[in-house]
């Protein structure tokens, strides 16, 4: 992909890493991507959120262990699957809510739930954020880096890429720097918050210490409080 640096996954954790894909249009607005890779007890690898594949990348995800398990935390994540899957067809593909019946012609495997698989429960606990009419998020936690990992209920992009009219937008929508937040029009799509409190209080009863997210800035330490103010609208 032109302007793409293929980047080999980085250290986030303690057999977690991640790694940046190319800036994606998102309703004519640049959207960042990035994914996460864990490497269970079991020695296998663990996909979140893939972003588009090369061969180097490839290379580095084999390096973890091999590819058993390639999820995607929401509906709209979903770009590039279908060339994971074809590299790795013998992974398993998980969908959240929503994304099998938007996208009949990925085949998934199963469906995400409130419960942790128990193929990768004793590594990674997880919970979804129920209540909206338009998306529901599933979150994770992984226990070994203490790493909360959330995708688009939290977004913080860098304050000195946001220019122009558009940036303007995106400060507005509180979707900038360290008080990013969760995109206005999503918020008030969530018409029973009871469930997505509970979900949160879920999240935070785990103690996260980092935290990493798709958009923006991630963070190595403090992340209960960020979390606790950027969810603070629900």
């Amino acid at each position: 992909m032109p302007g793409y640096d293929d980047s080999m996954l980085q250290e986030f954790g303690q057999c977690l890493y991640i790694a940046d894909g190319p800036t994606v249009s998102f309703y004519g607005f640049p959207y960042p991507t990035r994914m996460a890779v864990i490497r269970l007890t079991d020695g296998s690898a663990w996909v979140w959120s893939p972003v588009a594949l090369s061969d180097e990348l490839a290379h580095s995800v084999e390096s973890v262990g091999p590819v058993r398990f390639i999820v995607s935390p929401n509906k709209i994540h979903h770009l590039f699957l279908s060339e994971w899957s074809r590299r790795w067809p013998e992974a398993r593909l998980y969908a959240p809510p929503g994304l099998a019946k938007r996208k009949p012609e990925l085949k998934f495997d199963d469906e995400l739930r409130d419960e942790a698989d128990p193929a990768w429960a004793t590594d990674i606990d997880q919970v979804i954020f129920h209540g909206s009419v338009a998306m529901e998020e599933v979150v994770f936690f992984h226990r070994q880096s203490r790493c909360a990992i959330v995708c688009d209920l939290i977004q913080r992009h860098p304050e000195a890429k946001m220019t122009g009219w558009k940036g303007r937008l995106m400060r507005l929508d509180s979707l900038v720097g360290e008080q990013g937040s969760t995109p206005r029009e999503w918020r008030a799509s969530f018409f029973k918050r009871g469930a997505a409190r509970v979900a949160r209080e879920k999240l935070l009863s785990w103690n996260p210490e980092r935290l990493l997210i798709a958009h923006g800035d991630c963070a190595q330490t403090g992340a209960s409080e960020i979390i606790t103010d950027a969810l603070s609208w629900i």
